[in-house]
């Protein structure tokens, strides 16, 4: 940062007239300095690769290259800048795909200025964020793809063989806290679900994190419903 205490945030959106009102919105925040801006996909990574922002919002629908795939290419050239993905779009494909590609957070333009400013805040300081309704289809998504399972079944212990089987870097206690973590527990219920302290529940997620190659709760939530 040119300040220690201002967040350096670009914004990539195709609509001139949204573009502009983001640029001032931030321009505005004590905390935030807009070095940048981009009409494009493509111009949004050259953009991230040049001036290495704190935070890029990034829509989905633009021209050249789509959002998720843009993101995907931040992720790659220049990992220190977190994607917050700004959309009018909160359809299940359009959510999942993005934060596949590495999204931090996800919002929908319908959020205020203090939504907004407070998710560029999180994301960048390492946290995930998404929109209440956003976060509601994540789960209703992996829940919906989640396989009945039978009245005599073991439930969490079935899902945790599947997440074993299919990610064998994994510990049985690692999978297990990630059925649970796709359950849509927090570390809390997850520690008291198994009998064990949150400082442990923790340390098992920073596992799963490294050996998935995922870096956040959404992320992972993603990958166990691809």
């Amino acid at each position: 940062m040119t300040a220690p205490d201002r967040i350096r945030v670009a914004v990539a959106d195709d609509q001139a007239i949204i573009r502009d009102g983001l640029v001032t919105v931030l321009g505005l925040l004590p905390d935030m300095e807009v070095v940048g801006e981009a009409a494009d996909g493509e111009a949004a990574v050259a953009l991230a690769v040049a001036e290495r922002p704190d935070v890029l919002l990034m829509d989905l629908r633009m021209p050249v290259l789509d959002g998720a795939a843009a993101t995907a290419r931040v992720r790659d050239e220049a990992p220190e800048t977190a994607v917050l993905i700004l959309t009018t779009y909160a359809d299940d494909a359009s959510i999942m795909g993005a934060l596949r590609a590495g999204a931090r957070g996800y919002l929908t333009k319908d959020a205020g200025r203090s939504e907004l400013a407070a998710a560029v805040r999180a994301v960048a300081s390492g946290q995930t964020t998404l929109a209440p309704e956003v976060g509601a289809r994540v789960i209703g998504a992996f829940s919906a793809g989640a396989p009945a399972a039978p009245a005599d079944a073991a439930g969490p212990a079935d899902a945790a063989a599947a997440l074993t089987h299919r990610f064998p870097a994994l510990t049985r206690r690692e999978a297990e806290v990630l059925a649970l973590v796709g359950d849509g527990l927090s570390n809390a219920e997850i520690a008291a679900t198994l009998f064990v302290s949150v400082a442990t529940v923790k340390t098992h997620i920073n596992a799963i994190f490294a050996k998935l190659a995922v870096r956040d709760r959404a992320q992972a939530i993603a990958l166990v419903r691809s």
